[in-house]
């Protein structure tokens, strides 16, 4: 095989894509149909809550193109970190969807694979007794035994090995658990003889599917064609194209070294890599390296409830007020403080941001120019929902009302634009664990069961 060209529907399963930049892909004949449907983008409440990222309607219409067209085609589909966060409650979420199509279209001979990626709660606590279990950087908290306990799932992500397993079973449909963001992609090509280091990249780029073209988006195909010393990228739509600045940046974005990137058991080296406009709106890359690392360590997350949340969203128009905002939300959070000092402050906080003055970056913010008005977000997190409630009622009432220096009308401080104003959010949850943990080889954690076909 000279070459191997898998298609990228989309940036993230149940996105969308464009019907006619999918089946322009599918008139490139390519070997297999690989997608990312996970990420920790949106923190740590979809693992925790055991919620999908996207509506099943969504995530059933993106699978409906790709496993007809996989399997009027004989290629093999992929999903990578299924249902979002890849624990097997997502897992099975997005298998039920899968077979819902299977039986609607009548593709009972299809070979379907599970891997699945949670690990016991045991397995973790012996791999922190023995050493072999560190924090992934200095923000994460101690791992402590009751932190542990209190994680309601813990995944790991998968490298490339699990995935080519699958595949040399014979697997038609592989649905994996949390995976490494290219390797689904990678596996694919691997399998196939391809270079590691060239199929890790072309996973990296197209895991996010068309947003490394001009416009970028997440939600419209890219196919990657690997060679055996390079690899090419290439819209499928029109409207967009690649080049050099657009694939270099795309590339370079999400890492925290400007050129190396650490994957499960690998660090992918980019300092060499050269990239090439061949002038049909393609870019040919090339020059992509991988180093083993000494140990083999995958990525841990895990997720716990830590409180409730209930938010009010208000508006204000006042100059007077804007011009002074932070000092009367101090008052204000001051006064329900004393109002409730019955309650134990720790037992809750209060928020407020300020869009329109520093809602975004906070307290980084290096120019809190306010524009004639300002939206503004308060949050209170507490120990229970009524408490949340509570307190969050009590601070949208006195800011409503709040006298402060200067003021003239009574009528009322913020405009709100929904009713009910005050919103509960419900559980709040945070990574518990974000670690890396030393496994003895690739498939040591990692399941693949077959639920169709195949053979385990």
């Amino acid at each position: 095989m000279d070459e191997y060209r898998i298609l990228a529907p989309c940036g993230m399963l149940g996105y969308g894509f464009p019907k006619a930049s999918f089946q322009k892909g599918m008139e490139q004949r390519p070997d297999a149909i690989v997608v990312d449907a996970g990420s920790t983008d949106a923190g740590p409440h979809k693992l925790g809550a055991g919620t999908a990222i996207v509506s099943k309607q969504a995530c059933k219409k993106d699978l409906e193109l790709m496993i007809t067209a996989g399997a009027a085609s004989g290629i093999p589909v992929i999903i990578g970190s299924a249902g979002g966060s890849g624990a097997r409650i997502h897992v099975e979420w997005t298998q039920s969807i899968v077979m819902e199509i299977v039986k609607e279209h009548q593709l009972s001979d299809l070979n379907i694979a599970v891997i699945w990626a949670d690990i016991p709660h045991e397995v973790v606590k012996a791999s922190l007794a023995a050493g072999k279990c560190e924090p992934l950087n200095l923000t994460v908290k101690p791992l402590t035994e009751e932190r542990l306990e209190e994680t309601s799932r813990i995944v790991a992500q998968m490298g490339h090995e699990p995935i080519v397993k699958a595949l040399k079973a014979g697997a038609d449909i592989i649905i994996c658990g949390r995976a490494y963001d290219p390797s689904p992609f990678a596996a694919a090509a691997i399998h196939n003889g391809f270079d590691t280091a060239l199929a890790y990249h072309l996973g990296k780029i197209l895991e996010c599917a068309a947003l490394c073209a001009d416009p970028g988006t997440t939600k419209d195909c890219m196919l990657g064609i690997l060679k055996k010393d390079s690899f090419i990228v290439k819209p499928l739509n029109d409207k967009r194209k690649c080049t050099t600045i657009s694939v270099a940046a795309h590339t370079f974005y999400e890492k925290d070294h400007p050129y190396l990137l650490h994957g499960p058991g690998s660090i992918l080296d980019l300092e060499q890599c050269e990239f090439k406009e061949l002038g049909d709106g393609s870019v040919e890359v090339s020059g992509s390296r991988i180093h083993e690392t000494p140990v083999y360590k995958i990525k841990l997350e895990g997720a716990m409830k830590t409180a409730y949340r209930t938010i009010v969203v208000a508006g204000v128009r006042d100059p007077l007020l804007i011009s002074k905002i932070e000092e009367v939300e101090k008052l204000v959070k001051q006064q329900v403080h004393e109002y409730y000092d019955d309650i134990p402050v720790n037992a809750y906080q209060i928020n407020f941001i300020n869009y329109g003055f520093n809602g975004v970056m906070g307290q980084l913010e290096p120019t809190p120019i306010p524009g004639h008005e300002v939206g503004i977000v308060i949050e209170v997190v507490a120990d229970t929902q009524e408490l949340a409630d509570t307190i969050c009622s009590s601070v949208r009432s006195t800011f409503l009302h709040y006298g402060y220096e200067g003021r003239k009308s009574t009528a009322g401080n913020l405009a709100f634009p929904f009713a009910p104003s005050d919103i509960s959010f419900g559980a709040v949850y945070e990574f518990s664990i974000y670690h890396l943990m030393e496994v003895r080889d690739a498939l040591e954690m990692f399941t693949c069961e077959f639920i169709q076909g195949g053979s385990k």
